[in-house]
């Protein structure tokens, strides 16, 4: 019988994340967590016959929020921007996750037109030895250009 080899996890903190603003590309290093999620819109549907009713996909929401260490303003830049312009600003993210330890390879995520939701615009915390800041925002559309290998035993 297969099984996941420990090896071929992936180690989160390999990853890498970057952010294209107006034509500008960032290395995020102030990341310490990414996630993104698409989430189905469905329509119920009375089929005759039936007690229960059935579910029809009609589109999709991506969201997701990023964990920064407190040590950039770029983030912050932007809503000041919209606040004071009105013109909202939207980015491109991508991800990287690739384990030189792991036969599983690399894959890349990259979510297009993001736009933020919500951010802190400061804080103060004197039991906090490092600052966070939790970004959450909205994606438009993504692209996985790599995929992770599939891992031997996984077909059968």
């Amino acid at each position: 019988m297969a099984e996941l080899r420990a090896p071929d996890t992936i180690t989160g903190s390999l990853a890498r994340c970057y952010v294209t603003i107006d034509g500008n590309r960032y290395l995020l290093i102030q990341a310490k967590k990414v996630e993104a999620k698409v989430e189905k819109t469905k329509t119920e549907i009375a089929i005759l016959g039936k007690t229960g009713k059935g579910n029809k996909s009609t589109g999709w929401k991506g969201t997701g929020s990023f964990v920064l260490y407190d040590t950039t303003s770029l983030f912050r830049e932007l809503m000041e921007q919209y606040k004071n312009t009105g013109e909202d600003v939207y980015f491109d993210m991508q991800v990287e996750n690739e384990d030189p330890s792991s036969k599983t390879g690399r894959q890349v995520a990259m979510l297009l037109n993001c736009n933020i939701n919500s951010l802190t615009i400061t804080h103060l915390d004197v039991d906090s030895a490092a600052l966070e800041d939790t970004v959450e925002f909205t994606f438009e559309d993504f692209k996985l250009p790599e995929k992770f290998n599939q891992l031997d035993g996984m077909a059968q």
